[in-house]
């Protein structure tokens, strides 16, 4: 699924702080995707749809170096990988094989790849970084991911950090981690995420002239009133 680009420009400027925060108010509490931290400081925030991969523990019989050539493999999905997607791989949280290196990942990157989301760990972290692939995960480990992991497919539901992350699902990321706004939710999520950025930053505006937090954050009736003043104060400039 393409993202509208507007969609996209317009949770850029939304962070994953405040989506987690409208989602609440949606009644979704679970979507803060636990164990994805950014590989690199100052990674930028990213919009994109799901691409999901799911592993399973390790099966001796087929977590093996030959798996990798199957059709049905890592290497497979990576092929069917759209550009702009982001790609989250449930790894049931294993930090002990990486899930991807700088191989896999450069080749992501070629393909137009966003970012990889996980809640594992990733190998080879020096070429990964050199790829220029923006990561989300729990660090790395040496050993390859058949030595802890096996792949069994993409394109499917998962759990990734606890949270259940469908295909086409909107991801974002930024220096707090990874949210899933659900595809479904989309249109009303952003409506309200850009309303509580703007509300947020004009909080914030009161806070650094003085005004104490009470009544404040969370803003009371007079609070509101005066800031609904102040944005239709914006929309006439």
């Amino acid at each position: 699924m393409a993202l509208d680009p507007k969609i996209v420009k317009t949770l850029q400027g939304v962070s994953t702080a405040t989506l987690t925060t409208v989602l609440l108010k949606k009644g979704l509490r679970n979507v803060w995707l636990r164990g994805t931290r950014p590989l690199r400081p100052g990674q930028p925030r990213l919009v994109g749809p799901a691409f999901t991969m799911r592993f399973v523990p390790a099966r001796e019989d087929l977590a093996t170096p030959e798996s990798w050539a199957s059709p049905r493999s890592t290497r497979g999905a990576i092929e069917d990988m759209p550009a702009g997607c982001i790609t989250v791989i449930d790894a049931m949280g294993v930090t002990d094989a990486g899930v991807f290196g700088d191989i896999l990942c450069a080749r992501m990157q070629k393909r137009g790849v966003a970012a990889l989301v996980t809640d594992g760990v990733v190998r080879d972290v020096a070429g990964v970084l050199q790829t220029g692939l923006p990561v989300w995960c729990q660090g790395a480990a040496a050993p390859p991911s058949v030595g802890g992991l096996t792949f069994v497919n993409w394109q499917e539901p998962i759990a990734c950090g606890g949270v259940a992350v469908f295909p086409d699902d909107i991801i974002v990321t930024d220096e707090d981690g990874a949210v899933v706004i659900p595809a479904a939710l989309l249109d009303p999520v952003v409506e309200m995420a850009v309303e509580q950025e703007q509300l947020e930053s004009w909080i914030m505006t009161e806070v650094e002239s003085g005004v104490p937090l009470p009544g404040l954050y969370p803003a009371n009736a007079e609070t509101k009133a005066r800031y609904q003043a102040w944005a239709a104060g914006q929309k006439k400039k």
